[in-house]
């Protein structure tokens, strides 16, 4: 997997225009989300519409919240482990909102945000994990300052606002095999 300006040549390109310009140029945190539009829908062309800034709020009466919203992500993965990218990975995604991690606030700025088409309380799918882990490792290369102690949960970085990605994400499979891979890449 490689990386052209900031976009994923194994995932399909699909530009929104919401994002801007990172302050400082760094990303040095990664935070695993959640979505399904309406919720627990899946294989649907909302989220893709959501993100592009053309959702018609009156196909589903659910999305009348969602109007006039302005909110992306780097990535989505699909149930099937189908990768979107909505934004370069070297621009700023509006994803986290009102955010914090440790002592720094804004966390848009400095991180990339993975949405999973799925809901807190429904398994994420083994094509889902695999395609993440993949695509994790590509990041963890591509982007230095991120490491496995900096990915995070929306609900780790907005706890009275967010719980994804919901107590159905299995961080502990998850980073296992991320700790795996890097060790693998240890001399």
């Amino acid at each position: 997997m490689r990386f052209d300006s900031g976009w994923c040549n194994s995932a399909r390109r699909c530009e929104s225009p919401h994002f801007n310009q990172r302050p400082l140029n760094e990303v040095s945190l990664l935070v695993i989300h959640n979505i399904s539009l309406p919720a627990g829908c899946f294989g649907l062309p909302y989220i893709d519409q959501l993100f592009q800034g053309c959702l018609d709020t009156n196909a589903d009466s659910s999305f009348a919240p969602l109007q006039g919203l302005q909110v992306s992500a780097h990535f989505l993965i699909r149930r099937n482990g189908e990768r979107v990218q909505y934004v370069s990975c070297n621009d700023r995604a509006w994803h986290a909102g009102v955010s914090r991690y440790g002592e720094r606030d804004n966390c848009n700025d400095f991180s990339i945000g993975i949405e999973l088409e799925g809901t807190d309380t429904e398994p994420y799918t083994p094509e889902q994990y695999q395609s993440l882990i993949e695509l994790t490792q590509a990041l963890l290369v591509e982007y230095p300052l991120l490491s496995i102690e900096r990915i995070v949960g929306h609900c780790d970085i907005a706890p009275m606002r967010k719980t994804d990605p919901g107590q159905s994400f299995d961080w502990e499979g998850y980073l296992g095999k991320l700790k795996e891979y890097t060790q693998a890449l240890r001399p």
